[in-house]
């Protein structure tokens, strides 16, 4: 039987104070002017606020992911409708 690993403890927002539960999230990042998604982020996220804070072994995991070219290459791939807002405020 496999045992369940308990669940990090994220303390208390930083920013508003109320208790981090961890969720799996996806989170978007900017690499060489390519939008790509991690999905399934163990994060820390405030029910109140919405703050996410991530452990520092998975921040170093993003990092390593996003380093790799290779991956990078192979990940699927999907076209992103790019809107403007050209209105003039007045």
């Amino acid at each position: 039987m496999k045992r369940k690993l308990p669940l990090y403890d994220y303390g208390e927002c930083h920013v508003c104070g109320e208790p981090m539960r961890e969720k799996r999230i996806a989170q978007e990042f900017w690499v060489k002017d390519k939008l790509v998604l991690i999905e399934g982020v163990p994060t820390g996220v405030c029910s109140q606020c919405g703050q996410k804070v991530v452990k520092a072994d998975v921040g170093r995991w993003i990092a390593m992911l996003l380093k790799d070219a290779k991956q990078l290459q192979e990940a699927r791939t999907v076209s992103v409708p790019v809107l403007s807002f050209v209105k003039e405020l007045t």
